[in-house]
């Protein structure tokens, strides 16, 4: 549909059971972030990757929720399609629901509940985008990598392991929920076994490709902001760092309309209309202002 080959999942099921009992009525993916839905979050930064169109993997509770929010894309110029997890067997698993979608397409797969800003990550993600043979894993460094999945490399950036919660991490480096791969993502996740816990984990779909030597690791430096949004504290402290930075400096994190404006994926009148849509509140009159 569009020229740009790489298309973009967000998976966006899951119980939200850290969350508890704010996500027993609502997916965690629609709670807000500040001032807007955490899933906006996700989208722009596969939006200002240049993706255009996208695969939402829900559950059967929140799908039309989702519906309602965002649509078909159109409105902002792009294109997404919805896909229902019906258990959630782990993140590869998305790959395999979102087969038919993929179509031997590079693919770049992002949590819905993860938050990026970096004044550099535009420039760092467009030229990612643009591999269109292997994997790349995005890695951030943290005081506590044993909660994550952790990577190691060497001084060349050479991915060298990966382990998911390891009790002795061999580094401080947390791969991030989002993952850039090639067209062989479904093949390989198919060749996957359920882990102890159940899912299709997506450490092994990252280790097959570090086999075959063609996973390669994007560390983001001090000026790149990653959260995880899927606790109590971290969705407090998010919200606060997006409302800190909005009063400041007076733009808008995590804005897909500004976004397919400013990428010419939307016109000023249909900018205008969108903002007309919210013109009682401060986040229409945002857009207003951004074509006077």
């Amino acid at each position: 549909m569009f020229s740009n080959t790489r298309k973009g999942i967000i998976l966006a099921g899951g119980k939200g059971s850290r969350l508890w009992p704010i996500t027993l009525g609502v997916s965690k993916q629609l709670l807000p972030l500040y001032n807007k839905p955490a899933i906006y979050y996700p989208l722009s930064t596969l939006m200002i990757s240049d993706i255009r169109e996208f695969l939402i993997i829900t559950n059967q509770q929140d799908i039309n929720n989702f519906k309602a929010l965002l649509g078909d894309g159109s409105h902002l110029g792009i294109s997404i399609t919805y896909k229902i997890q019906k258990r959630p067997e782990g993140i590869a698993q998305a790959l395999i629901i979102g087969e038919k979608f993929i179509n031997d397409s590079p693919v770049a797969l992002i949590l819905g509940d993860n938050f990026f800003y970096g004044h550099d990550l535009t420039k760092v993600l467009l030229k990612e985008a643009k591999k269109i043979f292997g994997a790349t894993i995005f890695a951030s460094e943290v005081k506590d990598p044993e909660r994550y999945g952790v990577v190691s490399f060497d001084k060349n950036l050479n991915v060298r392991s990966i382990f998911e919660k390891p009790k002795k991490p061999k580094s401080n480096f947390a791969i991030t929920g989002l993952y850039f791969y090639d067209k062989n993502a479904v093949e390989y996740s198919k060749q996957l076994k359920f882990s102890k816990r159940g899912e299709l984990e997506i450490t092994d779909l990252n280790n097959i490709y570090l086999q075959k030597r063609k996973l390669e690791v994007c560390l983001m430096g001090r000026a790149t902001i990653w959260f995880d949004t899927g606790t109590f504290e971290s969705l407090y402290e998010a919200s606060s760092f997006i409302k800190s930075v909005e009063n400041k400096q007076r733009f808008k994190i995590g804005c897909p309309e500004e976004i397919s404006w400013r990428k010419g994926w939307i016109n000023e009148k249909q900018l205008n209309k969108l903002a007309l849509r919210y013109k009682n509140n401060s986040y229409g009159n945002y857009l207003k202002n951004l074509i006077e």
